[in-house]
């Protein structure tokens, strides 16, 4: 596993590194109440984006994140973010997370294709053995689109972490392993498919 910053593109989305002059974008993509309220993180402000980003720069600098920024790949229009986070290069894997879209682009094929985009990454570039996802126990929603993309999910972690607003959140881990991608990557190029005619 080699972690250096990539662009990964599909016929829907492109997900490009994270910059620092991305916040003002990012910002405006994600200023919906709604897109936060089962998050770590509460965004109402540049600030509270500013800082975000400065975080997943962080964690960028350290090789323990690819943050990216998701993007229409026929506009250009900044629509969301994604990252690959707690990367373990000695375990051969990582975790996808840290995933929103905005609301205008919900429940369309660029979840679903950004999703496939970085497992396709992480099983056969980086040659993962297992990918990670998470949510609060509490996002139905979260929970069933992980669900849908083939993950399995694998049990609840009590207060595991204390969100901004202070709420004790417990999570719920998810997983793919080597060898459940054939059988994922086939079911989610289906679903892209269905949905691009």
């Amino acid at each position: 596993m080699k972690v250096e910053d990539i662009k990964l593109t599909g016929t829907v989305v492109e997900l490009r590194p994270m910059t620092v002059a991305d916040v003002d974008k990012l910002f405006d993509a994600a200023n919906f109440p709604q897109l936060w309220k089962w998050t770590n993180n509460v965004i109402s402000t540049r600030d509270d984006m500013a800082k975000y980003v400065g975080s997943a720069l962080a964690d960028r600098a350290a090789d323990r994140a690819l943050p990216f920024v998701t993007t229409d790949v026929i506009t250009g229009e900044v629509i969301g973010s994604t990252r690959f986070g707690n990367i373990e290069t000695a375990h051969r894997k990582a975790e996808i997370g840290w995933t929103w879209v905005t609301p205008s682009r919900q429940r369309s094929a660029v979840n679903t294709e950004a999703k496939l985009l970085m497992l396709k990454h992480a099983f056969e570039m980086w040659k993962c053995v297992r990918v990670e996802l998470k949510t609060d126990a509490n996002n139905e929603r979260s929970r069933n689109a992980i669900l849908r993309i083939g993950a399995r999910e694998e049990g609840i972690l009590r207060n595991h972490m204390i969100t901004d607003a202070g709420r004790f959140r417990d999570s719920v881990y998810f997983s793919i392993i080597e060898s459940e991608w054939p059988s994922v990557l086939q079911d989610l190029t289906a679903k892209l498919e269905r949905n691009y005619v």
